[in-house]
């Protein structure tokens, strides 16, 4: 979903005026700051073999890019993983299962690194205990226990860890995804329970675009869904260095507007205001120039939902090394009141079936479109190594 540019005002004579000043002294470039995406260089001089895994598991794919991931090192040979019960999303994931498929695919990155070092990773799931159904029930329970030992070989996907970005714009509806490009990207994706489908015929794709615009709006016009993305939003430079999460913006017109304080971050975008227009323009592109999907299904059990991050960040890998764009079109399966009509929308056309009721009942766990994007995505910022480690 791309929630960086929901916010971006159109110029208008009076707000280009108030804004020149600020745009006069500003950096023309919408790059982020170096230090913001330095992850994405590698584990650079660190020789610690746990934490050179860690480098490269950060990078990993999440939601709201908040990055909730914490690591204990304190004993030997042993990682455990926790989550940080502040980097959670209570309105979009009430039951954190989006948050555990974030897990998940961090789990799959450090394993992967480790067996790129010479060491076998044995990962034992809910040492402990699985975190309760409801966000307000967690505790400080471990996620997984990684204990390591010699061993290891190497995984091909691995090699485009540092490469794989998440593209955040509207696709090139001139060049569709081939059957031949689909059937590559799922092949050998069932593991865990965890299955690949996906669709790139033109009659399947009409009805789940609009799924994809349909949910986008539930999410946008919902004051306090939408406003969780607003107030993960960082603007400019010095904000984005600063935080290193969240949704990063960094053009120089938005860095204008918010520094003559016309960027409003308290309240969500007015109906019809240049924002509201924007924000809806943006969503819709990305829904109708989707050019394939792809999903990932499973039973939704807490495991179930750590082994399809583990099973999408491998995807998202998969599609990196056939050059094609994959991005979450997360609304449709978030499990909030209002949603509820597109989730059963979504399991109907996936899955052929109603929603489900239970843990055990096949369940939608991600759904992406797919497509070609006429530049290349740009890393995403990320916070520091030590950030990350007990």
């Amino acid at each position: 979903m791309d929630r960086r540019n929901f916010i971006r005002l159109a110029g208008g004579g009076v707000i280009a005026a108030a804004a020149a000043a600020p745009i006069a002294g500003c950096s023309i470039s919408s790059a982020y700051p170096a230090a913001a995406v330095e992850a994405w260089n590698g584990p650079g001089a660190e020789t610690d073999p746990r934490k050179r895994a860690v480098a490269y598991a950060i990078t990993a794919p999440n939601p709201h890019n908040l990055q909730p991931w914490l690591v204990d090192l304190r004993e030997p040979n042993v990682i455990t993983l926790y989550t940080d019960r502040e980097r959670v999303l209570p309105h979009t994931d009430p039951y954190g299962r989006q948050i555990l498929i974030g897990h998940g695919a961090f789990l799959e990155l450090l394993v992967m690194a480790l067996a790129g070092q010479g060491l076998a990773a044995h990962v034992a799931l809910w040492p402990q205990g699985e975190l309760g159904a409801s966000l307000k029930d967690w505790d400080r329970r471990p996620i997984a226990r990684i204990t390591l030992q010699p061993g290891g070989t190497r995984d091909p996907l691995f090699a485009h860890v540092l490469n794989r970005h998440t593209p955040k714009s509207d696709f090139d509806t001139t060049r569709p995804v081939s059957a031949d490009t689909l059937r590559a990207l799922k092949a050998g994706m069932a593991r865990d329970g965890i299955q690949a489908a996906g669709t790139v015929d033109a009659a399947a794709l009409g009805p789940l675009r609009e799924l994809c615009w349909q949910s986008a709006k539930v999410e946008l016009l919902t004051p306090r869904t939408v406003m969780e993305s607003v107030h993960l939003t960082r603007v400019g430079p010095g904000e984005i260095l600063e935080h290193r999460d969240g949704i990063s913006l960094n053009s120089p017109f938005i860095r204008a507007v918010d520094a003559v304080g016309m960027f409003d971050r308290k309240n969500p975008p007015a109906e019809g205001s240049e924002a509201y227009k924007t924000m809806m323009t943006r969503f819709e592109g990305h829904s109708r120039t989707a050019m394939g999907f792809v999903w990932l299904t499973g039973r939704n059990r807490r495991a179930d939902q750590v082994n399809a991050g583990r099973a999408y960040v491998r995807l998202q890998l998969q599609a990196t090394a056939l050059g094609v764009g994959m991005h979450p079109m997360s609304q449709a399966l978030q499990e909030f009141a209002e949603m509820a009509p597109h989730y059963e929308r979504a399991h109907q056309l996936m899955l052929g079936r109603p929603a489900p009721k239970t843990a055990d009942d096949e369940t939608v766990q991600m759904f992406c479109r797919l497509g070609y994007t006429a530049v290349p995505a740009p890393a995403t910022p990320r916070r520091p190594l030590r950030a990350f480690v007990v």
